[in-house]
């Protein structure tokens, strides 16, 4: 199982929300190309960044902190927030960005994740966003009444890289990810799905890699409260 360190970037710093409201923002720094490289220097294999602003604008918004990161590392990054048009894409992927992530328009407009994941074999996931087993939109600020399942299949046969499953109610409450749903979301597909949410201890992800099923975890905040050590989970779950 892979494990992803966080970047979620607002005004060009680097934070964390609470259950994803913009208001309940913590700053943990203001150089995220020096946060990028810390966890690179820790061992790991991929970051994880998210544009904030971006989700909420339907636009790039932290494209100079994106751009700061992508030339500071050499490790694969994957990006999500605000990417909703195929120039978009390709803008990110060429500026070396491994892996684009699209959210708000796998729901409003499939074909264009479909369209996206032709054109760039293995570059292309999907962020599913969830709040009681619901897909929620545009930041997390509009629910939907479609099923995680239901969306997650109809991407079944798209050649999506990944799905990127966020259990809202758990983002940044350092209260555990939801492992059951997380779990049964990757019995129900075929695509590897990697966990967002409420990751804050090492058992959590010994937990999410001992189901078999789950491919990879995100963390931030408990890498930057010190609840998680980089190097020290890495390490574990090489072992």
């Amino acid at each position: 199982m892979i494990l992803y360190p966080a970047i979620d970037l607002k005004d060009g710093q680097c934070v964390r929300l609470l259950r994803g409201a913009m208001e309940a923002a913590t700053v943990f720094g203001d150089d995220p190309a020096a946060q990028a490289l810390t966890f690179q220097a820790a061992g790991c294999e991929w970051v994880h960044l998210v544009d904030l602003n971006g989700a909420f604008a339907g636009q790039p918004v932290n494209a100079a902190a994106v751009e700061a990161i992508l030339k500071a590392i050499t490790v694969p990054a994957q990006l999500g927030g605000g990417i909703r048009d195929m120039a978009t894409i390709a803008m990110w992927l060429e500026k070396g960005l491994a892996r684009v992530i699209l959210g708000t328009v796998a729901v409003e407009n499939p074909d264009l994740v479909r369209q996206a994941a032709k054109a760039f074999p293995g570059q292309v996931a999907v962020g599913v966003d969830a709040r009681k087993g619901l897909v929620a939109t545009k930041g997390w600020a509009t629910e939907t009444d479609i099923m995680v399942t239901d969306l997650a299949r109809s991407f079944q046969d798209a050649g999506v890289a990944a799905l990127i499953y966020t259990d809202i109610d758990r983002d940044g409450a350092m209260q555990g990810p939801n492992i059951e749903a997380t779990e049964a979301l990757a019995r129900a597909v075929t695509i590897p799905v990697i966990a967002s949410g409420g990751v804050s201890r090492l058992a959590d992800l010994i937990a999410l890699r001992d189901t078999g099923v789950i491919a990879g975890a995100i963390t931030g905040r408990a890498l930057y409260d010190g609840a998680i050590d980089l190097g020290q989970a890495l390490k574990a779950l090489r072992d």
